[in-house]
């Protein structure tokens, strides 16, 4: 909590009109200054700024606020991140609220001094002589000198106390370099040594873009080709990204923030063009990570190697991402070539067929589709059953409903377009001759041929079940009405049984039963033929998706359901009369 009275006194240190005249041409007009926004496009200026009052105006877009809001909007900084910035540049120290506070600010402080003083100091190892092998193998990868020193790539040379040596003749207690994970002490009581030896070292940044810790490439043989600082207070790997400050103002800019696996991933897209790189530290995407981007920009392209190593860290991405996802936060997915990273491809191709491949990306139902194919190759209609079934069941984790349903209709158009493609190849959509349109069953046997007639009967009796397969709710309200309703077709009726089962089965008291669960459920258990019927029927129109108004579906549902009770009722009124003539004791 920062108090008022510390962010009025920085409003009084900050010029208003300076600070947003470094991005935007001011014109001074009496009281106010004036500008283009922004903001927005504009060819005449609306933008003003008013220094006495402390704020800035747009009246083409209506942006609106202070110093702080304009650098949280222009820089892509959360609140208290816009007003530590704005007070370094004031000279004004951040308020501690307590004494703790205090000592743990003065702890952070010590230590991020330390991790300066070693990245100046590993810098100044990769440009000295002993620097030689470390820059041939930067040039054979492609990165130039002054990508080096925008990135202070650094250098640990082979020695076992260098660094040690080096930060505590500047005074720099060995207690706290230990504490900041430069140097190891080992357990037997001796001598601590330097954490990084004989390595190519990436400076990772905080998201201020100072340095908290580093990666570090073995340039020799070693038993981690790559190692990272360990856990302190001032690193904590799954909150971090390698690149984040940079990207996060790139992002701001351009609106787009690229996921790749690795520190040279990063430093490759940078000298490409693509500065809104960034990179986990080695492991999978946390939860943290993704919070990060989504405030960086709304959909962030993962982009992983094209091998089966990339592909398993995208599912590992996209699995913890679902519950988290809404409309303004999604994921998209790059595939790259088989075998290449983004170093790889930039180097082959140049930038531009990076930039093909991030204007290609997959959203999150397409990624889901090919992962759910990958895992469940849908050789027999019974292997598709179970990736319908697995695709659905990943869309069903997603927390916003809204999201769910538009993913969980994608996820229904591509099974029902795979639907007709195999009932195409196997020759059940031919035109002409008899029986022509039918879609074929399971294990490309045809389904029976059904006179005219008998499919016109069929429609309320399909259009019923739809209605219950998109609202399982009505199926479990109404279980021994719909049980009772007699069905002439006899598929639909086995449906209607294996439906009513499984949605009293399935069904928790007050739960929210899932439409796309229920059917893949449905068609893994032998279904699968009469549900394509039901889409070949074409009955899955309005008031029967699953997000329709709602009293158009329960006056379809009961005006169906009281069409078939009366029937049932009429055909055992027979029945009834024949019963009463039968002489008393005639056998049945």
């Amino acid at each position: 909590m920062i108090d008022a009275a510390f962010l009025q006194t920085l409003k009084d240190r900050v010029s208003l009109p300076d600070l947003i005249g470094r991005r935007v041409r001011l014109v001074k007009r009496g009281r106010e200054h004036t500008g283009l926004c922004p903001f927005h496009t504009e060819k005449s200026p609306s933008f003003t700024v008013n220094e006495q009052k402390g704020f800035y105006h747009c009246f083409g877009c209506g942006a609106h606020g202070s110093a702080v809001d304009f650098v949280m909007a222009t820089e892509n900084l959360s609140f208290p991140e816009a007003v530590e910035r704005l007070a370094a540049e004031a000279g004004l120290r951040m308020p501690t609220p307590d004494p703790g506070a205090a000592r743990a600010e003065r702890k952070r402080a010590g230590l991020q001094e330390a991790v300066e003083a070693a990245a100046s100091w590993f810098t100044a190892q990769l440009q000295g002589g002993g620097g030689t092998a470390a820059r041939a193998y930067l040039e054979r990868r492609g990165v130039t000198p002054e990508t080096a020193a925008r990135f202070r790539l650094g250098l640990a040379p082979d020695s076992r106390t260098a660094l040690r040596d080096a930060l505590i003749a500047r005074d720099l207690p060995e207690s706290l370099l230990v504490e900041a994970g430069l140097l190891i002490r080992p357990e037997d009581g001796s001598a601590p040594y330097d954490r990084f030896r004989n390595r190519l070292i990436f400076p990772i940044g905080d998201r201020r873009g100072r340095p908290i810790a580093f990666g570090g490439r073995a340039l020799g043989e070693a038993r981690a080709k790559y190692l990272n600082s360990p856990e302190t207070s001032l690193f904590h790997k799954g909150a971090t990204l390698y690149n984040f400050a940079n990207a996060r103002q790139a992002a701001g800019e351009g609106g787009r923030v690229i996921v790749v696996e690795g520190y040279m991933d990063v430093i490759a897209l940078a000298q490409a063009g693509f500065p809104e790189a960034v990179a986990p530290l080695g492991t999978a995407l946390t939860e943290e990570q993704m919070q990060l981007l989504w405030r960086s920009a709304p959909n962030p392209l993962l982009c992983f190697d094209g091998d089966a190593a990339g592909e398993r860290a995208a599912a590992r991405a996209l699995e913890r991402a679902l519950p988290l996802m809404t409309p303004q936060r999604t994921l998209g997915f790059v595939a790259l070539p088989e075998g290449q990273d983004p170093d790889d491809l930039i180097a082959a191709e140049g930038r531009e067929a990076m930039e093909r491949l991030l204007d290609r990306a997959l959203g999150s139902s397409e990624m889901i589709w090919r992962l759910t194919c990958s895992e469940h190759p849908p050789q027999t209609p019974e292997d598709a059953a179970r990736r319908d079934e697995a695709a659905l069941s990943m869309v069903g984790r997603i927390g916003d409903q809204v999201l769910q349903r538009s993913l969980r209709d994608a996820i229904w158009e591509r099974i029902r377009e795979e639907r007709a493609a195999r009932r195409s190849q196997r020759g059940g959509g031919r035109r002409g001759g008899k029986g022509a349109g039918l879609p074929a069953g399971r294990g490309g046997v045809g389904l029976p041929q059904i006179p005219m007639a008998a499919a016109n009967r069929a429609r309320p009796e399909a259009r019923l079940l739809a209605l219950g397969l998109a609202h399982p709710e009505l199926v479990l309200r109404d279980l021994e009405r719909l049980a009772a309703a007699e069905f002439s077709d006899r598929e639909l009726d086995s449906l209607k049984s294996a439906l009513i089962d499984a949605t009293s089965r399935q069904a928790a008291p007050d739960a929210v039963l899932d439409s796309g669960a229920l059917r893949a459920h449905l068609s893994a258990a032998g279904h699968n033929a009469v549900l394509c019927r039901l889409d070949e029927m074409k009955i899955w129109g309005p008031g029967v998706s699953s997000d329709a108004e709602r009293h158009d579906v329960e006056r379809d549902w009961q005006e169906i359901l009281a069409r078939l009770s009366s029937r049932s009722a009429a055909r055992a009124v027979p029945e009834q009369v024949a019963a009463l003539r039968r002489p008393a004791g005639a056998g049945s």
